[in-house]
């Protein structure tokens, strides 16, 4: 997480205003999600922004949480539908939809995960660090308690 103008929050929200949500640690740099289950949910790449647990929603009542694997779940607004975050339980991560964040401007396209799942069909211009779903997930997996 980036800290970006001395801000010290972010606020976002779902479509119709029922979910509103503040980033308590400014974060500015988006990745995309090229997985099958973010295409298929988000109808393309699902752009976010990693906020950790640095998240406090508003509106909790609204959310729909929808479990789409045995590690993480999507949320989204029952009421408007929008798409508000990918949790991944393992972390108690959330990676929010940055179009759902109020600001935008200082934000930089900086990393592609599921790159192996890319469709053919696009292509994003920015130069970003790119990781397949292996090195995504030994990368977020929990330390091994083994004592190593």
């Amino acid at each position: 997480m980036n800290a970006t103008d001395g801000q010290t929050a972010q606020t976002g929200r779902c479509l119709c205003g029922k979910v509103k949500f503040t980033i308590t640690e400014v974060v500015d740099e988006v990745g995309a999600c090229h997985c099958d289950m973010c295409r298929r949910w988000s109808g393309g790449p699902f752009l976010v922004v990693d906020c950790g647990k640095a998240i406090e929603f508003e509106g909790e009542e609204h959310i729909v949480r929808y479990k789409s694997s045995d590690w993480g779940e999507r949320g989204f607004c029952g009421a408007c539908g929008s798409n508000l975050f990918y949790f991944l339980h393992s972390a108690n991560q959330h990676f929010v939809s940055a179009g759902a964040l109020d600001d935008q401007s200082n934000f930089k396209f900086t990393t592609e995960v599921f790159i192996e799942e890319k469709p053919a069909y696009y292509d994003f211009a920015n130069e970003t660090k790119t990781m397949t779903g292996e090195e995504l997930f030994a990368l977020l997996a929990p330390p091994d308690e083994g004592g190593t």
